[in-house]
């Protein structure tokens, strides 16, 4: 038989879409009518189910169009430019979770199909090991079709996300039918070594699965309550009956016998890469020694040494490859800072904790620094919520600057109108205490004095110099609101005037002037667009732009800690809401995190949290991998359990929890 290529399996799957469409519709529809919940999905449904069957093929095609399918593993799309950013508020987020759902009803009720379906793309590839971005016929793929076909009509984000829940198995029961006979076409084809090749790793994750949720219904150990379990079970006196004392357990007498298992347990993990156990290793010299003085180290988790540890491990273990360029730079900055603990006479704490403020301080300053265009983007965007604010202030400041100053008719107005509009768009841009800001503020002032009467040549003179920067500013300031050349003119042309009988020894206004009654603010003409405008647009658009593919991590989320979702998803439960803030709380510059964003996956790290919490910037591994998100986008994503810091499970907990386990068994 003839060997099967990659276009055989899309051919095949192209040729069942019509089938999976008409099931899947016929299926959407037999759920919304079985179950009173999905009442309220019935008149988006009625509105797009003519279409449904379109739409949903040809996104599909699109997607599974050989010619779209790379021979390299699928990777994210890079961004325009180091400022480009796209805002991923509630509504985005509710779209990743929406996803998410239906990826995870497909992959549990197709997970065998999928095994097999990967390992074969994965052995055409070449790669080593099968991995979801090697499959082009993924779950993701398949979920944003759905979402797509349901994005046909401008329905609320709510009932959107409640029809892609609806269709999660309606979709899961089709595709896996599809996988079901493609991979008996495989096997057909004589292939089967290659479906099964990796079935020990599915064996493992499981392992790993079961590991996580016996985490889930147990407390988690400290590392004072396993020193005061070793020292019972090693001091218990004799029986009652005269029997000889119980063989002590694997730590035999003294702190540093059970600080050196800790030690050997926490260098044991298997994900710290091999430079990065170096480095800890080295600092054991250090740790032990301050275990003579400090008997608080065994008791305390939050002791600045296991802080030390756990942050130097967090940082390391986001790094895939031991020659990563950003992981040896920090390797190298933490080669300058061991010397303080390893070659110093005396020993503290306090030393401790001085390097970890400088790790931390390390740590901050490069990600700040990889991301400083678009952190200022992003201060942009959130000084943007003070526009209106800052206008409304502006415009009662100068109004209140201006009475009785002798004034025409049209440059009252543009005082009044267009110059607050002016200042604010500095606020936004520069910040409020920018140098751009005190420059038109003052320019306020500057102009006032310009318009007093003059009865001394010399003052006039004086005038006459200082009249070119005045008017250059005039118009920097109307280019900076995009103010039209026709708006601008007409107040330009008042103010020479104004200028002219004050440089012939005039007063501005003639005597007696009395001002007309104030016309309604003039149009701006074709002003460029404001921060705001495109921010309104940014969320506009992005509404309609899917993400292109489900990537597959570089971190194995099987191994990722437990995210409590319980904790988060009770919007109206007073606990709930102190979790949510107290994990909030925990965003910190330089932690990293693992999120599912714009349709895939996303290993993070914080770069900048805004002065009032509610905007984030993260950047991934690929410095030009950014996410920018609003405070209520992470918490729906907290809620669905797509967001996780990665050192949750920390190093040193780990470590802990594997020496009680040892001690319940009762291992030595």
């Amino acid at each position: 038989m003839p060997a099967i290529t990659l276009n055989d399996i899309l051919e095949e799957a192209h040729a069942q879409l019509p089938g999976l469409s008409r099931a899947l519709l016929n299926s959407i529809q037999d759920e919304l009518k079985a179950k009173p919940q999905h009442f309220l999905l019935q008149d988006p449904w009625r509105r797009l189910q003519h279409s449904f069957m379109a739409d949903f093929e040809s996104s599909l095609r699109t997607l599974l169009d050989p010619r779209n399918i790379s021979d390299a593993p699928l990777q994210a799309p890079s961004l325009a430019g180091l400022n480009s950013l796209s805002l991923v508020d509630e509504r985005q987020a509710l779209q990743d979770v929406a996803i998410a759902h239906v990826i995870t009803t497909v992959e549990q009720h197709c997970l065998p199909e999928l095994h097999q379906l990967g390992n074969f793309f994965a052995a055409l590839r070449g790669t080593a090991r099968a991995r979801k971005n090697d499959n082009p016929l993924r779950p993701g793929l398949f979920a944003q079709a759905l979402l797509t076909a349901f994005s046909s009509f401008d329905f609320d984000a709510e009932r959107r996300y409640g029809l892609m829940q609806a269709a999660a198995t309606p979709l899961a029961e089709g595709l896996h039918r599809l996988y079901a006979q493609l991979c008996a076409k495989l096997r057909a084809a004589e292939v089967g070594d290659l479906l099964i090749s990796h079935a020990s790793n599915i064996q493992d994750k499981n392992a790993d699965l079961r590991f996580i949720e016996a985490r889930r219904i147990t407390e988690p150990a400290t590392l004072d309550g396993l020193a005061r379990r070793v020292h019972q079970r090693n001091t218990q006196a004799a029986g009652l009956d005269g029997s000889a004392a119980a063989e002590p357990v694997f730590i035999k007498v003294g702190g540093r016998d059970l600080l050196s298992r800790l030690y050997e347990q926490i260098l044991a993990d298997p994900r710290l890469l091999p430079p990065l156990k170096a480095l800890l290793a080295r600092l054991q010299v250090a740790v032990v020694r301050l275990s003579r003085t400090d008997t608080s180290l065994l008791h305390r988790q939050d002791h600045p040494t296991w802080r030390l540890l756990n942050r130097v491990a967090a940082h390391g273990m986001a790094f895939e490859r031991p020659d990563d360029e950003a992981l040896q730079s920090f390797l190298h900055f933490m080669d300058g800072e061991l010397p303080l603990l390893i070659d110093s006479a005396t020993i503290s704490a306090v030393l401790f904790q001085t390097v970890l403020d400088r790790v931390d301080a390390h740590i901050s300053t490069q990600v700040q620094q990889r991301s400083k265009g678009s952190v200022q983007a992003l201060a942009s965007l959130e000084r943007e919520q003070s526009r209106s604010e800052w206008l409304q202030l502006l415009n009662e400041q100068i109004r209140a600057q201006i009475v009785g100053a002798p004034l025409g008719p049209r440059l009252l107005l543009f005082l009044q109108t267009q110059w607050p509009k002016v200042i604010t768009q500095a606020m936004v841009t520069h910040g409020p205490d920018a140098e751009p800001v005190t420059a038109w503020v003052d320019w306020v002032d500057r102009l006032l004095d310009s318009l007093r009467e003059l009865p001394a040549e010399a003052d006039r003179i004086a005038l006459r110099q200082k009249l070119p920067a005045l008017i250059d500013g005039f118009r920097q300031g109307c280019e900076s609101i995009g103010l039209a050349q026709s708006a601008s003119d007409p107040v330009l042309q008042e103010l020479m005037q104004l200028h002219g009988r004050i440089l012939r020894g005039l007063p501005a206004l003639p005597p007696g002037y009395k001002l007309p009654p104030q016309a309604a603010p003039q149009g701006d003409g074709h002003q460029a667009p404001t921060p705001e405008a495109q921010l309104t647009r940014l969320l506009e658009e992005r509404e309609s732009r899917q993400p292109d593919h489900w990537t597959n991590t570089k971190v194995d989320r099987g191994q990722l800690p437990t995210v409590p979702v319980q904790l988060y998803d009770q919007p109206a439960s007073a606990l709930a809401k102190a979790a949510v803030a107290a994990w909030m709380d925990g965003l910190q510059v330089g932690n990293w995190y693992h999120l599912f964003s714009q349709g895939e996956w996303l290993t993070a790290q914080v770069a900048w949290v805004s002065e009032s919490k509610q905007f984030y910037l993260l950047v991934g591994q690929d410095p030009e991998e950014r996410r920018s998100l609003t405070r209520g986008a992470i918490e729906k994503l907290l809620a669905n359990g797509l967001i996780t810091i990665l050192d949750e499970s920390s190093l040193v907990q780990r470590a802990v929890d594997t020496l009680m386990q040892d001690l319940d068994e009762g291992g030595g």
